[in-house]
Protein backbone atom coordinates (compact mmCIF):
# COMPACT_ATOMS: atom_id res chain seq x y z
CA UNK A 1 0.00 0.00 0.00
CA UNK A 2 2.77 2.47 0.93
CA UNK A 3 4.62 2.06 -2.39
CA UNK A 4 1.40 2.46 -4.33
CA UNK A 5 0.40 5.56 -2.40
CA UNK A 6 3.85 7.12 -2.88
CA UNK A 7 3.56 6.50 -6.62
CA UNK A 8 0.15 8.14 -6.68
CA UNK A 9 1.43 11.10 -4.70
CA UNK A 10 4.35 11.68 -7.04
CA UNK A 11 2.21 11.35 -10.18
CA UNK A 12 -0.42 13.72 -8.85
CA UNK A 13 2.04 16.25 -7.51
CA UNK A 14 3.92 16.40 -10.80
CA UNK A 15 0.67 17.36 -12.53
CA UNK A 16 -0.02 20.04 -9.90
CA UNK A 17 3.54 21.36 -10.20
CA UNK A 18 3.42 21.38 -14.01
CA UNK A 19 0.19 23.35 -14.00
CA UNK A 20 1.74 25.90 -11.64
CA UNK A 21 4.91 26.28 -13.70
CA UNK A 22 2.97 26.67 -16.95
CA UNK A 23 0.89 29.40 -15.38
CA UNK A 24 4.05 31.18 -14.19
CA UNK A 25 5.66 31.02 -17.65
CA UNK A 26 2.63 32.71 -19.10
CA UNK A 27 2.95 35.59 -16.67
CA UNK A 28 -0.39 34.74 -15.09
CA UNK A 29 -1.32 32.68 -12.05
CA UNK A 30 -4.20 30.33 -12.73
CA UNK A 31 -6.32 28.46 -10.20
CA UNK A 32 -3.84 27.00 -7.78
CA UNK A 33 -1.93 30.27 -7.39
CA UNK A 34 1.22 30.33 -5.32
CA UNK A 35 4.81 29.32 -5.98
CA UNK A 36 5.80 25.71 -6.12
CA UNK A 37 9.04 24.46 -4.64
CA UNK A 38 12.20 23.97 -6.66
CA UNK A 39 12.47 20.23 -6.02
CA UNK A 40 10.16 18.29 -8.36
CA UNK A 41 10.10 15.37 -5.94
CA UNK A 42 9.00 17.64 -3.10
CA UNK A 43 7.35 20.62 -4.80
CA UNK A 44 5.96 22.13 -1.60
CA UNK A 45 8.96 21.69 0.68
CA UNK A 46 8.89 24.14 3.53
CA UNK A 47 5.24 25.12 3.14
CA UNK A 48 2.73 24.73 5.94
CA UNK A 49 -0.86 23.81 5.16
CA UNK A 50 -3.79 24.46 7.51
CA UNK A 51 -6.54 21.83 7.56
CA UNK A 52 -9.70 21.84 9.67
CA UNK A 53 -11.83 18.72 10.13
CA UNK A 54 -14.85 17.67 12.10
CA UNK A 55 -14.44 15.27 15.01
CA UNK A 56 -15.20 12.37 12.72
CA UNK A 57 -13.69 8.92 12.12
CA UNK A 58 -12.54 10.10 8.67
CA UNK A 59 -10.46 12.82 10.29
CA UNK A 60 -8.89 10.28 12.62
CA UNK A 61 -8.09 7.99 9.70
CA UNK A 62 -6.53 10.72 7.58
CA UNK A 63 -4.32 11.89 10.46
CA UNK A 64 -2.78 8.42 10.65
CA UNK A 65 -1.88 8.61 6.95
CA UNK A 66 -0.50 12.17 6.98
CA UNK A 67 3.18 11.25 7.59
CA UNK A 68 3.23 9.64 4.13
CA UNK A 69 1.85 12.79 2.54
CA UNK A 70 4.25 15.07 4.39
CA UNK A 71 7.25 12.90 3.49
CA UNK A 72 6.31 12.87 -0.19
CA UNK A 73 5.57 16.58 -0.50
CA UNK A 74 7.93 18.15 1.98
CA UNK A 75 5.16 20.26 3.43
CA UNK A 76 3.89 20.31 6.99
CA UNK A 77 0.17 19.83 7.60
CA UNK A 78 -1.46 21.33 10.67
CA UNK A 79 -4.79 19.64 11.42
CA UNK A 80 -7.35 20.94 13.88
CA UNK A 81 -10.56 19.11 14.69
CA UNK A 82 -13.81 20.40 16.18
CA UNK A 83 -17.25 19.13 17.05
CA UNK A 84 -19.68 19.74 14.21
CA UNK A 85 -21.36 22.83 15.70
CA UNK A 86 -18.00 24.31 16.67
CA UNK A 87 -16.65 23.62 13.19
CA UNK A 88 -19.54 25.44 11.54
CA UNK A 89 -19.09 28.41 13.86
CA UNK A 90 -15.32 28.55 13.36
CA UNK A 91 -15.61 28.42 9.58
CA UNK A 92 -18.29 31.10 9.52
CA UNK A 93 -16.19 33.47 11.66
CA UNK A 94 -12.94 32.95 9.77
CA UNK A 95 -14.41 32.97 6.28
CA UNK A 96 -16.51 36.05 7.03
CA UNK A 97 -13.29 37.79 8.08
CA UNK A 98 -11.68 36.79 4.74
CA UNK A 99 -9.04 34.77 6.58
CA UNK A 100 -6.47 32.96 4.42
CA UNK A 101 -6.74 29.95 6.73
CA UNK A 102 -7.75 27.22 6.92
CA UNK A 103 -6.58 26.31 3.44
CA UNK A 104 -8.75 23.18 3.31
CA UNK A 105 -11.70 22.18 5.47
CA UNK A 106 -14.42 19.59 5.88
CA UNK A 107 -17.78 20.92 4.75
CA UNK A 108 -21.33 19.60 4.98
CA UNK A 109 -22.50 20.14 1.37
CA UNK A 110 -26.25 20.07 1.85
CA UNK A 111 -26.07 22.39 4.84
CA UNK A 112 -23.30 24.81 3.82
CA UNK A 113 -22.31 24.81 0.15
CA UNK A 114 -24.95 27.17 -1.19
CA UNK A 115 -24.28 29.75 1.53
CA UNK A 116 -20.49 29.43 1.16
CA UNK A 117 -20.74 29.88 -2.62
CA UNK A 118 -23.08 32.84 -2.25
CA UNK A 119 -20.51 34.54 0.00
CA UNK A 120 -17.52 33.62 -2.23
CA UNK A 121 -15.93 31.69 0.60
CA UNK A 122 -14.90 28.55 -1.33
CA UNK A 123 -13.01 28.08 -4.57
CA UNK A 124 -14.38 26.10 -7.54
CA UNK A 125 -12.29 23.02 -8.31
CA UNK A 126 -13.18 22.35 -11.96
CA UNK A 127 -9.92 23.72 -13.40
CA UNK A 128 -7.83 21.43 -11.24
CA UNK A 129 -9.73 18.39 -12.45
CA UNK A 130 -9.19 19.35 -16.08
CA UNK A 131 -5.43 19.27 -15.53
CA UNK A 132 -5.36 15.84 -13.91
CA UNK A 133 -6.90 13.00 -15.91
CA UNK A 134 -5.06 10.41 -13.79
CA UNK A 135 -7.15 11.45 -10.79
CA UNK A 136 -10.12 9.71 -12.47
CA UNK A 137 -12.91 11.95 -11.22
CA UNK A 138 -15.44 9.86 -13.16
CA UNK A 139 -14.89 7.19 -10.53
CA UNK A 140 -16.97 9.18 -8.04
CA UNK A 141 -20.67 8.37 -7.91
CA UNK A 142 -22.81 10.83 -9.86
CA UNK A 143 -25.00 11.67 -6.88
CA UNK A 144 -21.98 12.52 -4.69
CA UNK A 145 -20.70 14.91 -7.35
CA UNK A 146 -24.11 16.50 -7.80
CA UNK A 147 -24.32 17.11 -4.04
CA UNK A 148 -21.21 19.29 -4.36
CA UNK A 149 -22.20 21.20 -7.48
CA UNK A 150 -23.78 24.65 -7.49
CA UNK A 151 -24.69 26.50 -10.69
CA UNK A 152 -22.72 24.01 -12.75
CA UNK A 153 -19.47 24.37 -10.78
CA UNK A 154 -17.85 21.87 -8.42
CA UNK A 155 -17.04 23.22 -4.96
CA UNK A 156 -16.16 20.12 -2.96
CA UNK A 157 -14.73 16.63 -3.30
CA UNK A 158 -16.83 14.01 -1.47
CA UNK A 159 -15.17 12.08 1.34
CA UNK A 160 -18.14 10.59 3.23
CA UNK A 161 -21.40 9.45 1.69
CA UNK A 162 -24.66 8.24 3.19
CA UNK A 163 -27.50 6.23 1.71
CA UNK A 164 -30.95 5.66 3.18
CA UNK A 165 -31.49 1.96 3.89
CA UNK A 166 -33.76 -0.33 5.86
CA UNK A 167 -32.41 -2.12 8.95
CA UNK A 168 -34.40 -5.18 10.03
CA UNK A 169 -34.40 -8.03 12.54
CA UNK A 170 -33.62 -11.22 10.64
CA UNK A 171 -34.78 -13.46 13.47
CA UNK A 172 -38.18 -11.79 13.85
CA UNK A 173 -38.95 -11.87 10.14
CA UNK A 174 -37.88 -15.48 9.86
CA UNK A 175 -39.97 -16.57 12.85
CA UNK A 176 -43.06 -14.79 11.51
CA UNK A 177 -42.51 -15.98 7.96
CA UNK A 178 -42.33 -12.43 6.65
CA UNK A 179 -40.11 -11.66 3.63
CA UNK A 180 -37.92 -8.57 3.70
CA UNK A 181 -40.19 -5.67 2.62
CA UNK A 182 -39.53 -4.40 -0.88
CA UNK A 183 -42.36 -1.86 -1.05
CA UNK A 184 -43.92 0.71 1.26
CA UNK A 185 -47.10 -1.35 1.54
CA UNK A 186 -45.10 -4.42 2.52
CA UNK A 187 -43.22 -2.41 5.14
CA UNK A 188 -46.46 -1.12 6.64
CA UNK A 189 -47.95 -4.63 6.73
CA UNK A 190 -44.81 -6.16 8.27
CA UNK A 191 -44.52 -3.41 10.90
CA UNK A 192 -48.17 -3.92 11.84
CA UNK A 193 -47.79 -7.69 12.15
CA UNK A 194 -44.67 -7.50 14.32
CA UNK A 195 -45.85 -4.60 16.48
CA UNK A 196 -46.30 -5.93 20.03
CA UNK A 197 -46.16 -3.01 22.46
CA UNK A 198 -47.30 -5.14 25.42
CA UNK A 199 -43.99 -6.97 25.15
CA UNK A 200 -42.02 -3.79 24.35
CA UNK A 201 -41.56 -4.70 20.70
CA UNK A 202 -42.42 -2.00 18.21
CA UNK A 203 -42.90 -2.34 14.50
CA UNK A 204 -40.83 0.62 13.38
CA UNK A 205 -38.34 3.11 14.84
CA UNK A 206 -37.05 6.30 13.22
CA UNK A 207 -36.52 9.99 13.87
CA UNK A 208 -39.53 11.88 15.18
CA UNK A 209 -38.01 15.21 16.17
CA UNK A 210 -39.22 18.02 13.94
CA UNK A 211 -35.98 19.07 12.26
CA UNK A 212 -34.07 15.75 12.25
CA UNK A 213 -36.97 13.82 10.66
CA UNK A 214 -36.94 15.93 7.48
CA UNK A 215 -33.94 14.18 5.97
CA UNK A 216 -35.65 10.85 6.65
CA UNK A 217 -39.00 11.67 5.05
CA UNK A 218 -37.13 12.73 1.92
CA UNK A 219 -36.76 9.17 0.62
CA UNK A 220 -40.41 8.41 1.34
CA UNK A 221 -41.40 11.51 -0.66
CA UNK A 222 -38.99 10.81 -3.56
CA UNK A 223 -40.18 7.22 -3.86
CA UNK A 224 -43.73 8.47 -4.38
CA UNK A 225 -42.59 10.90 -7.09
CA UNK A 226 -42.42 14.08 -5.02
CA UNK A 227 -39.79 16.49 -3.69
CA UNK A 228 -39.54 19.44 -1.32
CA UNK A 229 -39.45 21.98 -4.13
CA UNK A 230 -39.21 22.31 -7.89
CA UNK A 231 -38.04 25.32 -9.91
CA UNK A 232 -38.19 27.58 -6.84
CA UNK A 233 -41.71 26.43 -6.02
CA UNK A 234 -42.53 24.72 -2.73
CA UNK A 235 -44.10 21.30 -3.33
CA UNK A 236 -44.64 19.82 0.13
CA UNK A 237 -48.42 20.03 -0.39
CA UNK A 238 -48.50 17.86 -3.52
CA UNK A 239 -50.27 14.47 -3.42
CA UNK A 240 -46.92 12.74 -3.87
CA UNK A 241 -45.26 14.54 -0.95
CA UNK A 242 -48.30 14.03 1.28
CA UNK A 243 -48.37 10.33 0.41
CA UNK A 244 -44.73 9.88 1.41
CA UNK A 245 -45.11 11.84 4.63
CA UNK A 246 -48.31 9.98 5.49
CA UNK A 247 -46.53 6.63 5.25
CA UNK A 248 -43.74 7.84 7.52
CA UNK A 249 -46.15 9.39 10.01
CA UNK A 250 -48.30 6.24 10.07
CA UNK A 251 -45.31 4.02 10.78
CA UNK A 252 -44.35 6.14 13.79
CA UNK A 253 -47.88 6.93 14.99
CA UNK A 254 -49.28 3.40 14.81
CA UNK A 255 -46.19 1.21 15.15
CA UNK A 256 -43.52 3.41 16.73
CA UNK A 257 -42.11 3.41 20.28
CA UNK A 258 -43.28 5.79 23.04
CA UNK A 259 -41.74 9.26 23.01
CA UNK A 260 -41.04 9.17 19.29
CA UNK A 261 -41.61 12.93 18.90
CA UNK A 262 -38.46 13.51 20.95
CA UNK A 263 -36.28 11.05 19.06
CA UNK A 264 -33.42 11.91 16.74
CA UNK A 265 -31.22 9.15 15.35
CA UNK A 266 -29.35 8.25 18.58
CA UNK A 267 -32.58 7.57 20.45
CA UNK A 268 -34.27 5.77 17.55
CA UNK A 269 -31.33 3.51 16.75
CA UNK A 270 -30.99 2.86 20.48
CA UNK A 271 -34.50 1.39 20.51
CA UNK A 272 -33.57 -0.89 17.62
CA UNK A 273 -30.19 -1.87 19.09
CA UNK A 274 -31.85 -2.81 22.38
CA UNK A 275 -34.01 -5.31 20.51
CA UNK A 276 -37.21 -3.31 20.85
CA UNK A 277 -37.98 -2.60 17.18
CA UNK A 278 -38.44 -4.83 14.14
CA UNK A 279 -37.44 -2.16 11.59
CA UNK A 280 -35.30 0.97 11.61
CA UNK A 281 -34.81 3.27 8.61
CA UNK A 282 -31.90 5.70 8.48
CA UNK A 283 -28.43 6.23 7.00
CA UNK A 284 -26.17 3.23 6.41
CA UNK A 285 -23.31 5.09 8.09
CA UNK A 286 -24.89 4.37 11.48
CA UNK A 287 -24.60 0.59 11.11
CA UNK A 288 -21.93 0.02 13.77
CA UNK A 289 -24.42 1.09 16.41
CA UNK A 290 -26.41 -2.03 15.54
CA UNK A 291 -23.62 -4.55 14.90
CA UNK A 292 -21.22 -3.76 17.74
CA UNK A 293 -21.94 -6.23 20.58
CA UNK A 294 -20.96 -3.57 23.12
CA UNK A 295 -23.70 -1.27 21.80
CA UNK A 296 -26.30 -3.69 20.51
CA UNK A 297 -28.18 -6.61 22.05
CA UNK A 298 -29.10 -7.83 18.56
CA UNK A 299 -25.68 -7.47 16.92
CA UNK A 300 -25.88 -10.90 15.25
CA UNK A 301 -29.52 -10.54 14.21
CA UNK A 302 -29.40 -7.36 12.09
CA UNK A 303 -30.15 -7.39 8.38
CA UNK A 304 -29.75 -4.62 5.81
CA UNK A 305 -32.04 -4.01 2.83
CA UNK A 306 -32.55 -1.51 0.04
CA UNK A 307 -35.03 1.26 0.74
CA UNK A 308 -38.61 0.10 0.02
CA UNK A 309 -40.23 1.21 -3.22
CA UNK A 310 -43.16 3.57 -3.54
CA UNK A 311 -45.21 4.41 -6.62
CA UNK A 312 -42.08 5.62 -8.44
CA UNK A 313 -39.83 2.81 -7.24
CA UNK A 314 -37.06 2.88 -4.65
CA UNK A 315 -35.57 6.38 -4.59
CA UNK A 316 -33.63 6.85 -1.35
CA UNK A 317 -31.32 9.74 -0.68
CA UNK A 318 -27.75 9.11 -1.80
CA UNK A 319 -25.82 12.06 -0.48
CA UNK A 320 -22.42 13.44 0.39
CA UNK A 321 -22.47 14.13 4.10
CA UNK A 322 -18.91 15.49 4.18
CA UNK A 323 -16.63 16.99 1.52
CA UNK A 324 -13.27 18.70 1.34
CA UNK A 325 -13.41 22.32 0.21
CA UNK A 326 -10.74 24.93 -0.56
CA UNK A 327 -10.72 28.38 1.01
CA UNK A 328 -11.16 30.95 -1.76
CA UNK A 329 -8.75 33.30 0.08
CA UNK A 330 -6.00 30.71 0.57
CA UNK A 331 -2.57 31.74 -0.74
CA UNK A 332 -1.55 28.09 -1.06
CA UNK A 333 -4.10 26.75 -3.49
CA UNK A 334 -1.67 24.45 -5.32
CA UNK A 335 -0.66 22.85 -2.03
CA UNK A 336 -4.29 22.74 -0.93
CA UNK A 337 -5.29 20.90 -4.10
CA UNK A 338 -2.36 18.50 -3.68
CA UNK A 339 -3.74 17.56 -0.26
CA UNK A 340 -7.32 17.20 -1.51
CA UNK A 341 -6.09 15.13 -4.46
CA UNK A 342 -4.15 12.80 -2.19
CA UNK A 343 -6.86 12.54 0.48
CA UNK A 344 -9.47 11.55 -2.13
CA UNK A 345 -7.30 9.32 -4.32
CA UNK A 346 -8.33 5.71 -4.86
CA UNK A 347 -5.58 4.45 -2.58
CA UNK A 348 -6.34 6.82 0.28
CA UNK A 349 -10.09 6.25 0.00
CA UNK A 350 -9.43 2.52 0.20
CA UNK A 351 -7.38 3.04 3.35
CA UNK A 352 -9.99 5.27 5.05
CA UNK A 353 -12.89 3.07 3.93
CA UNK A 354 -11.19 0.04 5.46
CA UNK A 355 -11.71 1.82 8.77
CA UNK A 356 -15.46 2.10 8.16
CA UNK A 357 -15.66 5.48 6.40
CA UNK A 358 -18.02 5.07 3.41
CA UNK A 359 -16.47 6.92 0.48
CA UNK A 360 -17.76 7.92 -2.94
CA UNK A 361 -15.39 6.10 -5.30
CA UNK A 362 -17.22 3.27 -7.05
CA UNK A 363 -14.01 1.36 -7.79
CA UNK A 364 -13.32 1.10 -4.05
CA UNK A 365 -16.78 -0.35 -3.41
CA UNK A 366 -16.12 -2.83 -6.22
CA UNK A 367 -12.85 -4.01 -4.66
CA UNK A 368 -12.74 -6.73 -1.97
CA UNK A 369 -10.31 -4.61 0.03
CA UNK A 370 -12.67 -1.64 0.05
CA UNK A 371 -15.56 -3.42 1.76
CA UNK A 372 -13.76 -5.31 4.52
CA UNK A 373 -15.15 -3.00 7.23
CA UNK A 374 -18.77 -3.57 6.25
CA UNK A 375 -21.11 -6.54 6.63
CA UNK A 376 -21.45 -8.26 3.26
CA UNK A 377 -25.18 -7.55 2.97
CA UNK A 378 -24.67 -3.88 3.83
CA UNK A 379 -21.85 -3.52 1.29
CA UNK A 380 -24.06 -4.96 -1.44
CA UNK A 381 -26.97 -2.68 -0.56
CA UNK A 382 -24.69 0.36 -0.38
CA UNK A 383 -23.01 -0.39 -3.70
CA UNK A 384 -26.36 -0.79 -5.42
CA UNK A 385 -27.77 2.39 -3.87
CA UNK A 386 -24.65 4.33 -4.88
CA UNK A 387 -25.58 3.74 -8.53
CA UNK A 388 -28.74 5.84 -8.22
CA UNK A 389 -30.70 7.56 -5.52
CA UNK A 390 -31.35 11.27 -5.03
CA UNK A 391 -28.53 13.72 -4.34
CA UNK A 392 -30.20 15.66 -1.53
CA UNK A 393 -32.03 14.81 1.68
CA UNK A 394 -33.06 18.36 2.64
CA UNK A 395 -34.41 21.34 0.68
CA UNK A 396 -31.91 23.12 -1.59
CA UNK A 397 -32.09 26.51 0.14
CA UNK A 398 -29.60 28.66 2.04
CA UNK A 399 -31.52 28.60 5.32
CA UNK A 400 -31.81 24.84 5.62
CA UNK A 401 -32.55 24.86 9.35
CA UNK A 402 -35.56 27.16 8.92
CA UNK A 403 -36.89 25.04 6.06
CA UNK A 404 -36.52 21.86 8.11
CA UNK A 405 -38.48 23.31 11.01
CA UNK A 406 -41.30 24.33 8.65
CA UNK A 407 -41.52 20.97 6.89
CA UNK A 408 -40.91 18.81 9.95
CA UNK A 409 -43.97 20.32 11.60
CA UNK A 410 -46.17 18.61 8.98
CA UNK A 411 -45.15 15.12 10.05
CA UNK A 412 -45.23 15.90 13.75
CA UNK A 413 -48.79 17.17 13.43
CA UNK A 414 -49.76 14.02 11.54
CA UNK A 415 -48.20 11.82 14.23
CA UNK A 416 -50.30 13.56 16.87
CA UNK A 417 -53.47 13.05 14.84
CA UNK A 418 -53.89 16.38 13.07
CA UNK A 419 -54.96 16.72 9.43
CA UNK A 420 -51.80 16.23 7.36
CA UNK A 421 -53.26 17.96 4.28
CA UNK A 422 -54.06 21.11 6.23
CA UNK A 423 -50.64 21.04 7.84
CA UNK A 424 -48.99 20.60 4.44
CA UNK A 425 -50.88 23.54 2.94
CA UNK A 426 -49.82 25.84 5.77
CA UNK A 427 -46.22 24.65 5.63
CA UNK A 428 -46.11 25.06 1.86
CA UNK A 429 -47.07 28.74 2.19
CA UNK A 430 -44.40 29.30 4.83
CA UNK A 431 -41.77 27.43 2.84
CA UNK A 432 -42.62 29.36 -0.33
CA UNK A 433 -42.22 32.64 1.56
CA UNK A 434 -38.75 31.49 2.65
CA UNK A 435 -37.79 30.57 -0.92
CA UNK A 436 -39.09 33.88 -2.31
CA UNK A 437 -37.17 35.86 0.29
CA UNK A 438 -33.92 34.05 -0.56
CA UNK A 439 -34.44 34.49 -4.29
CA UNK A 440 -35.13 38.19 -3.82
CA UNK A 441 -38.78 38.04 -4.89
Amino acid sequence: MNETMNRVLKTGLVSVLSASLLAACGGETKPGEGKAGQNADKPFAGQKLSIVTANHPWGDAIKELLPQFEASTGMKVDVQSFFEDQLAQKLTVQLTAASETPDVFMMSPLQQTRMFVKNDWIAPLDEYLKKDAAYDFNDFSKASVSSNTVNGKLYGIPIITEQHILYYRKDLLEKAGIPVPKTMDELLAAAQKLHDPKNELYGFAARGQRSPLVSQISSFIYSEGGDFMKDDKATVNTPEAIKGMTTYATLLKDFGPPGVLNMSWPQAIGVFAQGKAAFFADANSLFKNTTDPEKSKVADKVGFASFPAGKEGSKPFNITSWSLAMNAKSKKKDAAWAFIQWATSKETVTATQKKGNPGARMSVWDSPEGITAFPKELAEVTKETQKGGVDHSVPAVDKVSEARDIIGAIVQKAITGEDIKAAAEQANKEFQALIDKERGK
